[in-house]
């Protein structure tokens, strides 16, 4: 929040321009740079509109708070005003989204997103806006997740008139989404009044919505235990069932004894790890034990917010990123499940970060502290990026230094590759990530594995695979630079080119483009097969078939692997401070990650001759000696 007070006391200092004065110095403390342009013009021009909206209305003394920041989240409301209710005296709050906008037409197929001029691209209607963002307050703040009708939302948009906006109201209207423009800023006071008592100053409600505990609220978790029972019953077996019955305890011995442990989940990919996390948090939620999922990596939480929460958006809401937990009290929550936790950062800041959030704090200490049950789930031979650093020895040594308790739980059995324990150990012996060095792979019934001589061929073996209903994706180590984001309409750039072969890289926004998916959906769309995915966007998914292109980073000379950082177009690498051994561990656990996606078989390509001709000594099987049952 930038900046609270009476509605009097803002009016008065907008009037002398000492308010945008205050919002700027504030803005720049907190954020380390200046505002954008169009934020710095909203408080001259909208926030002095909405105080003298609120003085007219007789409502001074209601109190109100700017640039309110949404718990546990990066997006602020532009006003949240605070009061009691007229009728029955209970503190009631006013969420206001304030608009600049003249005109807005809706979007042709989808009403809750609308044109504006001069965006490029289309943004959501303000009405749904607002509403999302009242449904959030109540979801995730203490002092009104038990009284939803505390809270109400409306979008004023100060410079429209009815006929410039009025199709914006094909969305349905409610008390936590309404609409008014200029031309109706009579209705805008009434319905002002009728939410906010001009008898009653603001002042405790707002210290009490400012005081309450950020949990999810009761409802949200019966709404997050019936989706995710609802939409699939998980079956764990063997060691999977041990693991989900030890948090469970630790959780039911935390609540009795005031204690806090810390709990490692440790297994290879497909071990279940994120069968195990759903399945926890599906039943906690049922037991009404707050609690929320995390993960660093942006395509694994919006997959699995598509997941959990595809009938329910409000349960989507439920899985953060480690990054949130920065300024949360301790054990705010009694049980914090990190998935993916090989993903963990040394700290949670980054350059956008606000200064006054800088803290110091190391991430795995921000994700120990929140919760009484803190939970990772981890393999460490997904560890690919300089300055993760979620290792079994490091979250052990955090929990030592702490006093608390660690416990460690492996998981054997996989899931992934067919069930293929023996594939597994083949990749791992395979890029010596463990003793004994590379061994010949000895088919089972579990899996295939199959090396190619050129990209094309193994594009239209996978191609051939998608015709029959099977799932595909093309991975590549990170060799290739990628092209800017081509404008919406314009082809997707080729960025790996090898020979007269050119293809893709998926791509790294949040939009689809020229039919592509965006980043994160990248493994689950069928349109995803166009492009080559890196380990960022492949890390944490499964496919029926994979191929792997494996670069100039890691090529076999002699009798071993040899990796060279500068064949890698990562720019983590770039820096001097990542050592040479550091940078060839990292290398080797990317291709680890690549060649281990696929559920029936995998399909590997080098670029480098010596390499394919090794790699035909030791998987055995070419793409001309494919078996006959695929």
């Amino acid at each position: 929040m930038l900046f609270r007070a009476s509605a009097q006391t803002v009016a008065a200092m907008a009037l002398d321009s000492s308010l945008y004065l205050h919002l700027t110095e504030r803005f720049v403390r907190l954020h380390g740079y200046r505002p954008g342009t169009s934020e710095m013009r909203s408080w001259k021009r909208s926030i002095p509109e909405l105080a003298a909206a609120l003085n007219d209305a007789g409502l001074g003394d209601v109190e109100v708070m700017l640039e309110y920041s949404l718990p546990l989240n990066s997006k602020r409301a532009d006003a949240v005003l605070a009061g009691a209710h007229p009728v029955t005296g209970e503190p009631s709050y006013v969420v206001v989204e304030l608009k600049q906008w003249s005109q807005a037409e809706p979007h042709e197929d989808d009403p809750t997103l609308c044109h504006v001029d001069p965006y490029a691209h289309p943004v959501l209607n303000p009405i749904e806006q607002v509403r999302r963002y009242c449904e959030y307050l109540v979801n995730f703040n203490g002092a009104v997740a038990g009284h939803p009708g505390r809270v109400s939302g409306v979008a004023f948009l100060h410079n429209a008139t009815e006929s410039g906006i009025s199709g914006l109201r094909a969305v349905e209207l409610d008390d936590s989404g309404q609409l008014f423009t200029g031309t109706r800023r009579g209705e805008f006071l009434e319905s002002l009044r009728a939410k906010l008592s001009d008898k009653h100053p603001g002042a405790r409600a707002a210290d009490e919505l400012l005081s309450g505990k950020t949990v999810p609220s009761k409802q949200l978790m019966a709404a997050a235990a019936q989706e995710v029972r609802e939409r699939e019953q998980f079956i764990l077996l063997d060691e999977q069932q041990v693991a989900y019955r030890l948090v469970l305890n630790a959780v039911h011995k935390a609540k009795r004894s005031d204690h806090k442990e810390v709990l490692i989940v440790t297994g290879g990919p497909g071990t279940g790890k994120s069968v195990i996390a759903l399945s926890l948090l599906g039943e906690l939620y049922r037991q009404g034990v707050p609690a929320l999922h995390a993960t660093g990596s942006q395509s694994f939480t919006k997959t699995m917010r598509k997941v959990a929460g595809s009938r329910k958006r409000e349960v989507q809401e439920l899985f953060k990123y480690f990054n949130s937990f920065m300024n949360t009290e301790q054990n705010t929550l009694d049980v914090l499940i990190c998935d993916e936790a090989h993903r963990i950062r040394e700290t949670s800041a980054n350059r956008y970060t606000p200064a006054v959030h800088r803290t110091g704090r190391r991430q795995i200490d921000e994700l120990i502290d929140v919760a009484r049950v803190p939970v990772f789930f981890l393999d460490e031979h997904q560890v690919v990026r300089p300055g993760e650093m979620g290792t079994v020895d490091e979250i052990k040594a955090v929990a030592a230094v702490k006093g608390l308790d660690c416990h460690v739980v492996p998981l054997e059995s996989q899931f992934r590759c067919g069930g293929s324990d023996a594939y597994l150990r083949w990749v791992v012996r395979l890029l010596d990530l463990e003793p004994g060095g590379p061994v010949e792979w000895e088919p089972d019934d579990r899996m295939q594995l199959l090396v190619v001589d050129s990209p094309q061929e193994m594009e239209a073996f996978l191609a051939a695979r998608r015709a029959q209903n099977h799932s595909a994706r093309m991975s590549a180590g990170y060799c290739w630079r990628w092209s800017p984001e081509p404008k919406p309409g314009a082809p997707l750039p080729p960025d790996i080119v090898i020979g007269d072969w050119a293809r893709p890289w998926n791509l790294r926004g949040d939009r689809s483009v020229s039919g592509a998916p965006p980043a994160a959906l990248w493994a689950t769309d069928p349109a995803g097969f166009g492009q080559v995915g890196c380990v960022y966007t492949a890390q944490g998914f499964e496919y029926d078939w994979s191929g792997v292109i494996i670069g100039p980073d890691m090529v076999w000379r002699g009798d071993r692997w040899v990796t060279d950082r500068t064949a890698s177009k990562d720019p983590v690498f770039a820096k001097s401070t990542t050592t040479d051994a550091y940078v060839d561990r990292l290398i080797r656990n990317t291709y680890k990650v690549l060649l281990t996606r696929g559920m029936i078989g995998t399909i590997v390509y080098s670029t480098d001759l010596e390499t394919r001709e090794r790699l035909r000594e030791l998987a055995g099987g070419r793409l001309d000696q494919e078996p006959a049952v695929l």
